[in-house]
């Protein structure tokens, strides 16, 4: 049996939320507002039997939840919040004082929820991902219902007992399906398409959308991307937390601007704008998931430089975007894009190759090239922990995002100076080996604060 192809949205891609994990923080959200739409479905005497809402975690989301901002989450989406929608300065408010409740209506009944109801378990939980979630609603006489969620990575979501993606997929028509790159370029091909309008039919069959719709979506994300640099240029300061991390874009940007002339200044432009998104999602400023809110920083960067150094065209940006996605949706479809399952090889490792895409495609190299470039950007990311000082989306990653970036120009620069058909080793190739190696990893450099840089937050 083959695969099912992928039918991932490029705007489940690039989903709009607060920061600073979309894993821990957009995933949860979502998760909490469903669990709220299907307490609205029990019946009246159900609910009559009930008392209150609990909220057990597990896995990553106990370990570094605190500092990922999961609590404030979870209670925003059981008040009827959604990620694109929230204002990030009441999200931040949510919590601050421990003796404020929080009253959740399900119709005439009203559930006042408190921080002791979240329980950041460390226990061992049985379950298939490790980012886990178990919303229950009690009464007298125990649970009355409870729904256990997955997040899984980029804001995505499953509730147990829903199939997943690759179990539904099959129902839609897809006019150019695949589930790897060798596939994606059989497709091309075959019937003699360029990538950005394979990616756009596909698109609209899985959406419903126009190509004008989509078109003005994707220039939306961009916006609300190149918002975030915007915000982070501007912001000083220190960011929320323990760590007291102050913040450096604001100080790179200036000090690129003093060395317009120099050669080191268009690397310094780069690391400015990649630090500055990455900065605001930090601080749990509004950010676009690329693919996740702990890379956010890595496509904003590359596109803001794309769009006022290079002066490409929307046209352009937008192709590159679909690039990007590209490969975005085969490591998703063929490994993971979460920390906590791949570490941060999933996160920047996949950010920085899809960077890798949109620059090559942008600069109108073909699709071998464009694979070569992803390629590149996985394999010198491979085996990379996951390992947050405190649990906060700060160090090591608000550096590795620039990092990321630069990475992934120079694969670009790699991938184009040659023949991208001597290129040895495929992007499924890699994308398997990295499956591979997010397996055998030590759950401890995961996402869960327990080993490596996170270690040193004594000396911090």
């Amino acid at each position: 049996m083959n695969p099912a192809p992928i039918t991932t949205s490029v705007f489940d891609l690039f989903k709009v939320g607060p920061g600073p994990s979309s894993s821990h923080t957009i995933g949860p959200m979502k998760a909490a507002f469903d669990f709220r739409q299907r307490l609205a479905q029990l019946s009246d005497d159900e609910l009559q039997r009930t008392d209150a809402i609990h909220i057990q975690l597990y896995g990553s989301l106990s370990a570094t939840g605190k500092g990922h901002g999961t609590d404030r989450a979870i209670v925003a989406g059981l008040l009827g919040w959604q990620p694109e929608t929230s204002d990030p300065d009441e999200l931040l408010r949510l919590l601050k004082d421990p003796t404020v409740t929080y009253p959740v209506q399900v119709r005439d009944r009203v559930f006042c929820v408190r921080p002791e109801h979240i329980y950041f378990n460390r226990k061992r939980y049985e379950s298939p991902y490790a980012n886990t979630m178990v919303l229950q609603l009690t009464g007298a006489q125990g649970v009355i219902t409870e729904e256990e969620y997955y997040s899984i990575g980029g804001g995505f979501i499953l509730r147990k007992g829903e199939p997943a993606e690759s179990e539904t997929s099959r129902s839609i028509n897809l006019p150019y399906p695949y589930s790897s790159m060798n596939e994606l370029k059989a497709q091309l091909k075959q019937n003699k398409l360029e990538l950005a309008e394979l990616m756009l039919a596909n698109e609209m069959a899985v959406t419903g959308q126009s190509r004008k719709e989509i078109n003005q979506r994707i220039d939306d994300s961009l916006e609300f991307m190149h918002k975030a640099v915007r915000r982070g240029l501007r912001h000083k300061g220190v960011l929320p937390g323990s760590i007291k991390l102050h913040r450096k874009a604001p100080v790179l940007y200036k000090q690129a601007r003093g060395l317009a002339q120099s050669s080191d200044s268009f690397l310094i432009f780069l690391n400015a704008y990649c630090l500055a998104a990455s900065e605001e999602n930090a601080a749990g400023g509004i950010v676009v998931t690329a693919p996740t809110s702990g890379a956010s920083g890595v496509i904003p960067g590359l596109t803001y430089l794309a769009k006022h150094h290079f002066h490409y065209d929307k046209t352009t940006l937008r192709n590159g975007m679909l690039a990007a996605a590209a490969v975005g949706f085969l490591v998703k479809h063929n490994a993971s894009i979460s920390g906590a399952e791949m570490g941060c090889m999933g996160e920047i490792g996949t950010a920085s190759a899809m960077g890798a895409a949109f620059l090559t495609y942008a600069a109108g190299h073909k699709i071998d090239a464009v694979e070569s470039a992803a390629e590149i950007g996985i394999e010198h990311h491979l085996g990379m922990t996951c390992d947050p000082i405190g649990g906060y989306v700060q160090i090591p990653c608000i550096e590795r995002n620039a990092m990321g970036a630069v990475k992934a120009y120079n694969a670009f620069l790699l991938a184009t100076s040659g023949t991208p058909s001597f290129q040895k080793i495929s992007l499924d190739s890699v994308i398997k080996v990295m499956k591979a190696t997010g397996r055998d990893m030590s759950t401890k450099y995961k996402e869960t604060s327990e080993a490596g840089l996170a270690l040193s937050a004594t000396e911090c």
